[in-house]
Parts: structure tokens; sequence; C-alpha cells
């Protein structure tokens, strides 16, 4: 029997049978470091602004865990985009609404935005604010701005904005994995466990 005559029978596309059914083992990896990477960062940059440790050299410290946190959350981002580039990832549900998928797909890319940008942000501020990084005490990164207090507060804004806004876009990501399990149970869940 002919793919063609197969495909018009099935009402499948060629491409989509053999398109992924689940994520592969180097994609879900990469996706769970992220995952506890940002809850890292997040637990740490709370524990700084909420929690206010005294201790000036602590208080270094913790931001200096929490920024080179941010710094490997940026380098995990640029694996993830090239692996993703010759791993699609598989496709979503064929009945999801088309409005639906436009949310996911805008979710995805404005995480990827997000992963990429908001660590770049939290550096220049750091390095605004006049404290040069040094990722975990191994490495130091360059000082590309230099002390200006106005412009760190204005990047320090702008970082905490970025923050609120991925706790957002977290929010919708597990709501919509949730709902698919759930309420859908269309498998789309497990493609990433």
């Amino acid at each position: 029997m002919s793919t063609t005559s197969t495909a018009g029978r099935t009402g499948e596309m060629p491409a989509q049978r053999h398109a992924p059914t689940r994520y592969d083992a180097t994609s879900r990896l990469l996706h769970w470091v992220t995952v506890a990477l940002i809850l890292a960062a997040a637990g740490l940059g709370l524990w700084i602004a909420y929690g206010r440790p005294e201790e000036e050299a602590f208080k270094l410290r913790l931001y200096t865990l929490h920024e080179s946190i941010g710094v490997t959350i940026w380098l995990v981002t640029l694996v993830r985009l090239a692996w993703r580039l010759g791993h699609p990832p598989p496709p979503l549900p064929a009945d999801m609404p088309n409005l639906l998928k436009a949310v996911a797909r805008f979710n995805h890319a404005a995480f990827y935005l997000w992963l990429l940008t908001m660590p770049v942000v939290g550096f220049l501020a750091t390095n605004a604010w006049g404290f040069p990084l040094t990722w975990f005490w191994l490495v130091p990164l360059p000082d590309p701005v230099g002390k200006d207090v106005p412009l760190a507060e204005t990047l320090t804004l702008i970082h905490r904005i970025m923050a609120w806004s991925l706790v957002a876009m977290i929010v919708l990501h597990v709501s919509g994995a949730l709902w698919h399990h759930f309420v859908r149970r269309d498998g789309t869940l497990r493609k990433m466990l």
C-alpha cells in the first residue's frame, strides 16, 4: 500500500506519523534542570528581597549564588535552544483548539525570551550597583557597565517585573499541563515525564 493511500485513509500526513510522541531524554533532562535552577534562583531572590539578611558577607554570598544560577539558566537555555533545532518537540494534540495552540506556543516562546533576557538584565543590574560577578566564585565575568546607581535602580526594577511575569507564565504553563492531564486526558504531560 502506498504512503499516500495510507495517509489518505487515516487522515494523517506522512510527516505526522513520524513525529515524536514524547520529548527525547535530553530535552526532558534540560527541561527539569531548568525547572530546578529557576526554583533555586527564585527562592534565593525572594530570600534576598524579602528576608533581607543582615550580615553583609552572607548577603553577598546569596547574591553571588543567585546570580551564578542566573548565568547557568542562561547557558542551559542556549543549550536547550540549540538542541531543539535538531530535536523538534512532539506536536500538540490535533484536536486542541487553535487559540489554545497559539497560547501554548506564545507561552513557550515567552519562556525562552525571558530565560535569555532576565539573567542578562540581572547581571547588568549587579554590575551597575558596582558588584562584579565571579560565577560560582570560580570564573570572573566581565563588568560591562560600571557603577551607575540610576541605571542599577532601573535594571533592578525591570528584573523584578520580569521575575513576577515569569511566575505568571509558570502558573499558566503548569495549569495548562494539569488541564491536559486531568481534564483532556490527552497525554501531553506524560511527554515531558
